[in-house]
């Protein structure tokens, strides 16, 4: 899960945009993990995951042969790993980057609801690095980001329903089954909503009084015996 501090700048960003939090808590949670940030050589960074095959084609023959060789690009998915750790998967764009630092931006799906960065121009951005920008300004950033591409890709009447299958298919493709992005989701928007929907818990009551004398608490009584 994500922590209280980024679980309520989410939960604001969504209300301004007019969806429901919890459904937007669920697919960030699930696309990102529950982790905004990561600390990279003492910057605070979005998650981001490299595509090897998006940036395969997206290179010259002179770089694409560079890029194979230093095991950066392959013609098929899946075929360029990335490392677990965040800090890793930064420096292997660092690496992509010095070879076609455009297309080694295109080939990373940035934040919290992991958009490809290729998609800087349907979904209205001036160039990639506006995209990238958006998501590293924040969570807010990256909500924006995510919500975007959700209205562009006319995921919202899908995502407003709850309506997860359709929701995963059209956000993570037709092999969204294998991984249960739908039923992930699904357990995740319980859960949040669960907790938007507690109830507040009651205040403490006040000391009651008998005959007009206030009746302290014998734990008080204690506490305050100590103090003096």
């Amino acid at each position: 899960m994500f922590s209280a501090s980024t679980a309520t700048e989410i939960r604001q960003v969504a209300r301004e945009l007019k969806i429901e939090p919890a459904t937007l808590l669920a697919v960030a949670e699930i696309e990102s993990g529950g982790k905004a940030f990561a600390s990279v050589d003492g910057r605070r960074e979005p998650v981001i995951r490299f595509e090897g095959h998006y940036f395969d084609r997206r290179l010259s023959p002179d770089n694409r042969s560079r890029a194979r060789l230093a095991k950066l690009a392959s013609p098929l998915a899946g075929r360029v790993r990335n490392p677990a750790l965040q800090v890793d998967r930064w420096a292997m764009l660092e690496r992509a980057a010095a070879i076609d630092r455009k297309a080694a931006y295109e080939s990373v799906s940035w934040g919290l609801g992991q958009v490809m960065g290729a998609h800087w121009a349907w979904l209205g951005y001036a160039s990639v690095d506006a995209l990238a920008n958006e998501a590293r300004s924040g969570v807010a950033g990256q909500v924006r980001l995510m919500a975007r591409y959700i209205e562009k890709a006319g995921l919202a009447p899908a995502l407003r329903a709850r309506d997860w299958k359709a929701f995963a298919l059209g956000y993570n493709g037709p092999g969204f089954a294998k991984n249960r992005y739908d039923e992930r989701m699904a357990e995740a928007y319980h859960r949040y909503d669960t907790i938007a929907t507690e109830p507040e818990p009651e205040p403490a009551p006040e000391p009651q009084s008998v005959l007009g004398i206030r009746i302290i608490p014998a734990w008080l009584g204690a506490l305050k015996l100590r103090r003096r």
